[in-house]
């Protein structure tokens, strides 16, 4: 069976992870959102998997190929152009017009296909949902999620009737202006018909374009509710929600990596600790061929990538850091994300580590800091603030 996952756009909503790392592509201990998509799929026997990119295309392509070191075959549908230099320059045409794209270059949806949003965790029995689109007779379905009355203003609600048929969308409505507490979860079967409402050669979205068009004219067009996982990474505090859930047990359908070394405390191949000189209490995941330095202190929900060198003192609390990162010596990391030369905060604010002249603080491993001075360092703490970093 054939089924798409939705890879172009440019995660502007989760930088500075997506400078230089595709949506698609964030890791979640160590593995791709999108590696994830892939295997629920190939469980559900959707063998055939088209992907549409454009930002940062070439890495999601040199990471999967062509599928079959996963169990299926993957093919990919560039958006954008080369350059005078040869670089690929991104230029995505839209949820619906990537879809389009593909079937104008040859007929490839040809029977009942799965649509899926590539950012996000899914557990998903996807055979019930399509038997259930198939027995509706439906052209389009979305799979839709039941959230608390509160969180409604962060999603899409869809608005259906007694019978599941869709009858209107409200984007991020307020909670009193919220019609129903189902949202659009970025899941949707869709049959080949649907071909005839979405225009060639033009910028498309399925959301706020085709979905409203099919309940214009009074197509076939259903959501179903279902009780699933699922783990959206649209935004820097949710891929923090989604680290912690996966750290505590709370994400069932992803494995922490590496052995379980202590209670709650897994690392990695070769990791370079005294654990009679350091104060780690779980849940804590370090990469491999990471250095933890004497006096150091790891307050879990942590995760540590690999290749990371935590310096003598140093405190890491409640915090994520990216591969090869170097944490200064006696420096309190609290509640932050480290990423190559950001530190960001749970609320996404991010602070240039290099442009703030911290380099000392936050560097990478593989390279020797400068040194720097006790009243140095206390002058710079006091700049950010204690619980900064």
């Amino acid at each position: 069976m054939k089924a798409m996952i939705l890879a172009a756009g440019k995660g502007t909503r989760v930088r500075p992870i997506t400078y230089t790392t595709p949506k698609p592509m964030i890791p979640i201990l160590q593995k791709p959102v999108m590696e994830f998509l892939v295997e629920l799929l190939r469980q559900h026997g959707f063998d055939q998997i088209m992907v549409n990119v454009s930002h940062l295309a070439e890495e999601i392509e040199n990471y999967f190929r062509d599928g079959q070191r996963f169990g299926v075959q993957i093919a990919y549908s560039f958006e954008g152009k080369i350059d005078d230099e040869g670089k690929l320059i991104g230029e995505a045409i839209g949820s619906a017009g990537g879809m389009r794209r593909i079937q104008d270059f040859s007929p490839f949806f040809d029977d009942t296909f799965v649509v899926l949003c590539g950012d996000a965790l899914i557990d998903l029995d996807l055979t019930a949902a399509v038997k259930w689109h198939k027995s509706k007779g439906s052209i389009a379905t979305i799979i839709s999620k039941s959230v608390p009355l509160e969180e409604v203003s962060s999603y899409g609600v869809v608005v259906t009737d007694a019978d599941n048929r869709v009858k209107a969308f409200q984007e991020k409505p307020s909670v009193e202006e919220a019609l129903s507490t189902n949202i659009n979860t970025g899941i949707y079967i869709f049959e080949p018909e649907v071909f005839k409402y979405i225009p060639s050669g033009v910028e498309y979205d399925i959301g706020s374009q085709l979905f409203p068009k099919l309940v214009e004219i009074g197509a076939p067009f259903y959501a179903i509710p279902m009780d699933f996982e699922w783990v959206d990474i649209g935004k820097v505090p949710d891929y923090w929600r989604a680290i912690r859930g996966v750290l505590l047990g709370e994400i069932k359908n992803v494995q922490i990596p590496g052995h379980e070394v202590a209670p709650g405390i897994y690392t990695g191949l070769n990791v370079a600790i005294n654990w009679d000189k350091v104060d780690i209490t779980g849940p804590v995941y370090i990469g491999g061929m990471t250095r933890i330095e004497d006096g150091a202190k790891i307050v879990g929900p942590a995760m540590i990538g690999p290749n990371c060198w935590i310096c003598s003192g140093a405190t890491v609390d409640n915090s994520v850091i990216f591969e090869w990162s170097r944490l200064g010596a006696g420096v309190r990391l609290v509640d932050k994300l480290v990423f190559g030369r950001y530190c960001v905060d749970k609320t996404g604010a991010a602070i240039d580590v290099q442009a703030a002249a911290l380099d000392w603080l936050i560097t990478d491993a593989r390279q020797t800091p400068p040194q720097t001075t006790p009243l140095e360092r206390q002058a710079i703490e006091e700049l950010l603030g204690t619980n900064v970093i």
